[in-house]
């Protein structure tokens, strides 16, 4: 067995430089939470006043050590216990807490709004954007690139409002307090183990943040072949590949344990770095306090309040390091959620474009010209119609553009060349919302959502009542299978659909349609799952529910379209021949070989023409 690619994804191979700086990605940040600036400004506010409040404690402990100069024994001790700078030194430690969790309360629906209004534009925008990039997306790694994204505004808010700011504000405070108490040496060495600290946080930050987005990358690219790979499970079971497919997740994430290794042996050089500064400099000022307490210029609690600082400073200085990793991290991860929300829609509703206005429902497909690949036409100077209340089916063999009509009617696509109108409206100058809501589709493919039956069938008119799904139910032939079973509408259907048979899948796909009830159906193969017998009944339906609609009618089998007012052929993305049944058989052309090739193909195995489910290998291109 050949052995997996190792390959990166194309997203790691991409550019760091490509990225937008930070500040730009900042600034697309600031319009969600402008919406909440009194909220922040409240929660600033608050934040303020507990660094005052956290500030004040090392003093208040200067004053109680300096009150309590007492001899060991002395019968009046308790009577000079200092309790009011007791109960302050309480009450300032109390309001340090009461303030950061009045902050939290306050600022936490910001933050949770901010996340909320990003995650639903970027869900709204990925609904948004064409067929195209869905058919080369990679699942695993795009969800996960917005899980961080998500998680990233929390971080990005949270660290800086809660962290980067209150802790400027506390190191200003503490350094005019050290330089107007004491002599300006001990605001000189703080703040130049500070700015060394920072620049040292910040230069190794920056050379091994290439490792953790590194590292980011080959999560996502696990993920991805691990969800590839389970979407797929049967097909792994069919050619007996678990081992093949072990060996490939295995190859992502010995890549991943790779760039893990290398971000923690930078993690730890950082770390080790910051921790000499801060011992550096907490040894210089406990060096210059003790020659102060020693020379009597200070007193014990002017050394006591010097240590408290340096604690209380210590703190978020060394949470400094990590702050600032986290919000590099968070910037990069939001940074790949901004740009799935710049990508440009492919196909997008012209400006100011109306609502389509269906009356009678005509379609018509003039000098069409479309590929999915410019270099590639798919589709040659196509030209019919549909009238109003008819049914046209197009046939002809695989890969000659049949299905392409469907997706280029619901403008999946735009057309390259041509024009597709429905009551004489261009379908690229209406609504696309409007649009999708005149057509209904049974899809040759059907994917089910993971959720109930009745949900299923409901998704074509969403709210519609349990009896109008059973009605749809019932015409789609599927009303006696789905009662007979133990949840009966409330049978989950599993991943993708995949608990119920083709056959079963497919008549949920047309009862959800026929409830819909559009004004112009499309039929892509409706009902090439089915047993004939079964065929039979519901086409019986599908030309009921199509009485005196609009209908486009895509088949293999020519034995479900010989009633259609009107049948094209196609081939090689042109239409070669065109007419009712009766009329294509008198031509003896294409249409009539290939009608006899499946008699015959019937015939041969004993089932009818409905049986066949696709033209046999002597007529495919």
């Amino acid at each position: 067995m050949r052995r997996a690619s190792m390959a990166l994804p194309e997203s790691t191979a991409a550019n760091p430089s490509q990225r937008r700086s930070d500040w730009s990605t900042l600034r697309k940040l600031l319009p969600y939470l402008w919406q909440y600036r009194w909220r922040v400004g409240i929660a600033l506010a608050f934040l303020v006043t507990a660094k005052v409040a956290n500030v004040g404690v090392p003093l208040l402990l200067k004053e109680l050590v300096d009150s309590l100069s007492i001899k060991p024994g002395d019968a009046r001790a308790l009577l000079v216990v200092p309790v009011g700078l007791l109960l302050a030194y309480a009450g300032l430690r109390f309001s340090t807490s009461l303030f950061t969790e009045l902050r939290e309360l306050v600022f936490a629906k910001a933050t949770e709004g901010t996340a909320r209004s990003i995650s639903l534009q970027t869900f709204r925008h990925l609904h948004a954007l064409s067929l195209r990039f869905h058919l080369e997306r990679q699942t695993g790694g795009m969800t996960r690139d917005i899980e961080r994204g998500t998680r990233a505004v929390h971080s990005l808010i949270s660290y800086s409002l809660y962290s980067i700011v209150p802790t400027v504000i506390e190191v200003g405070m503490v350094l005019t307090l050290l330089a107007v108490k004491f002599d300006a040496a001990f605001a000189w060495i703080t703040l130049a183990a500070l700015v060394f600290y920072v620049a040292f946080t910040i230069t190794v930050t920056e050379w091994r943040t290439q490792f953790r987005r590194l590292m980011n990358e080959m999560d996502s690219h696990a993920h991805t072949r691990a969800v590839d790979s389970l979407l797929n499970y049967e097909t792994v079971k069919y050619f007996n590949n678990e081992d093949f497919e072990a060996r490939r997740y295995d190859e992502s994430l010995e890549r991943l344990r790779q760039a893990s290794l290398k971000s923690q042996r930078t993690l730890s050089l950082l770390n080790a770095g910051q921790q000499f500064v801060i011992a550096a400099a907490l040894v210089a000022m406990l060096w210059r306090a003790t020659e102060g307490v020693v020379a009597g210029r200070m007193t014990l609690g002017d050394l006591v309040m010097i240590n408290a600082f340096m604690i209380q400073l210590y703190i978020p200085l060394n949470f400094l390091g990590v702050i600032y990793r986290e919000i590099k991290q968070s910037l990069a991860d939001l940074d790949k959620m901004f740009t799935l929300l710049e990508r440009e829609r492919e196909v997008a509703d012209a400006p100011g474009a109306p609502t389509l206005a269906v009356t009678q429902g005509a379609v018509r497909f003039e000098n069409v010209r479309f590929g999915y690949d410019p270099r590639r036409t798919i589709l040659h100077d196509i030209s019919f119609e549909v009238p109003a209340g008819r049914t046209v089916a197009v046939v002809g063999p695989s890969g000659s553009g049949k299905s392409t009509l469907a997706r280029l009617l619901y403008r999946f696509y735009d057309v390259q060349g041509g024009r597709i109108t429905i009551d004489g409206q261009d379908i690229r100058e209406v609504t696309q919302t409007s649009l999708r809501q005149s057509l209904g589709i049974v899809p040759q493919d059907t994917v089910l959502f993971n959720d109930t039956v009745a949900y299923n069938i409901a998704y074509g008119r969403p709210g519609a009542t349990q009896d109008e799904i059973e009605a749809a139910a019932r015409a789609a032939r599927i009303h006696d299978f789905i009662a007979g079973t133990p949840q009966g509408y409330a049978t989950p259907v599993g991943e993708r659909g995949l608990k119920l048979s083709g056959g079963e899948k497919q008549r949920v796909a047309i009862a959800r349609t026929l409830l819909k009830n559009p004004p112009i159906l499309i039929f892509d193969e409706a009902t090439s799952a089915l047993d004939s017998a079964n065929e039979r009944a519901i086409q019986s339906e599908l030309q009921s529910a199509a009485r005196n609609k609009t209908a486009l009618v895509i088949a293999h089998r020519l034995s479900t379209v010989v009633d259609a007012h009107e049948i094209l052929v196609m081939e090689a993305g042109r239409i070669i021949e065109r007419g009712t049944h009766t009329e294509l058989l008198a031509r003896r052309g294409r249409y009539a070989d290939m009608w006899a090739l499946q008699q015959s193909g019937a015939d041969q195995s004993g089932a009818s023409p409905a049986a066949d489910d696709a033209l046999p290998a002597a007529v495919q291109p």
